[in-house]
């Protein structure tokens, strides 16, 4: 991670001020060397400059403390073994440094006596991005968690996405196959790599307007970013997407992606279980600008 100095402060200061930790955690990672300021080890007490850059190694998530919030959920369904919830704009699924409160997981630490047993990532299955809306499944314990994880390894799940593109693109349906892994020159994103991991996207069209396609696409892997990298590649980024797009924000509402449809055997009976939500308004707030064009 890397932070720039804002104001003349001790480093410890200013490191708790920025990733709301305890003051003992984050001057042990100062004292193990993990902390640099324009590329040197330094004391906790080191007095910031105003644009110093502080490199700041990863935590170990086994570390941070997560504690149950009561924040609102849009449960779409729930039974013995598994949660599907209709995820927001703007929360991030799960804590980590820099996002120890408000997640959905601590959502859902406060609204459910069960969930599958890892200690960051309770009842989590699968991830969607902080800004991209829509549908994710949560295992209310680790059998339940172990046959979603599978089923999802096999490619058996159906996941569905609808998103806005720029551009307008001519063939009606269409297959995206490249591989994706890190970003060379950045490490915080993906990118299409030689030597990355193998990812699909299907993609089908719904809508054409002038200067953006609405699309509905179909997972067959599941790589972080995979739709906004995918589509990004060929070039036909999101629209509004903050990091892989090419074309002015609209608002700061992050990218027209919604999940809007997840499906998938109950752990237990073995049913089909199939589950859609609708568009939320940021996404149609975007979409509806594009109508008259």
């Amino acid at each position: 991670m890397e932070i720039k100095a804002k104001q003349n402060k001790r480093l410890d200061q200013a490191l708790v001020d920025e990733l709301d930790m305890s003051r003992s955690k984050i001057e042990k990672h100062i004292k193990d060397g993990h902390v640099k300021v324009n590329g040197k080890i330094v004391k906790k007490s080191y007095i910031l400059q105003i644009d110093d850059i502080i490199n700041i190694d990863e935590f170990e998530e086994e570390n941070l403390d997560i504690i149950p919030e009561n924040i609102k959920l849009d449960i779409v369904y729930e039974d013995d073994d598994v949660i599907v919830v209709n995820k927001p704009n703007g929360m991030v699924v799960h804590p980590s440094i820099g996002h120890l409160h408000g997640t959905l997981v601590n959502a859902l630490l406060y609204h459910f006596k069960t969930l599958s047993s890892d200690k960051i990532r309770p009842g989590i299955v699968h991830r969607i991005d902080a800004y991209t809306t829509g549908l994710l499944m949560v295992a209310k314990n680790d059998k339940a968690h172990n046959k979603l994880a599978l089923e999802l390894k096999s490619k058996k799940t159906k996941r569905k996405y609808i998103a806005l593109v720029w551009g307008i693109i001519k063939n009606d349906t269409g297959e995206i196959k490249a591989p994706i892994g890190r970003d060379k020159k950045n490490r915080k994103k993906m990118a299409v790599v030689s030597d990355g991991k193998e990812a699909i996207t299907h993609f089908k069209v719904l809508k054409r307007y002038n200067k953006v396609t609405k699309l509905e696409l179909t997972l067959e892997t599941g790589r972080t970013h995979q739709i906004r990298v995918h589509m990004n590649y060929i070039n036909h980024p999101i629209v509004n997407d903050p990091v892989y797009g090419n074309k002015k924000l609209i608002d700061e509402t992050g990218q027209c992606l919604h999940a809007k449809t997840l499906g998938f055997n109950q752990p237990t009976t073995g049913k089909y279980l199939e589950f859609t939500s609708k568009l939320p308004e940021c996404f149609t707030n975007i979409e509806n600008q594009f109508k008259d064009n």
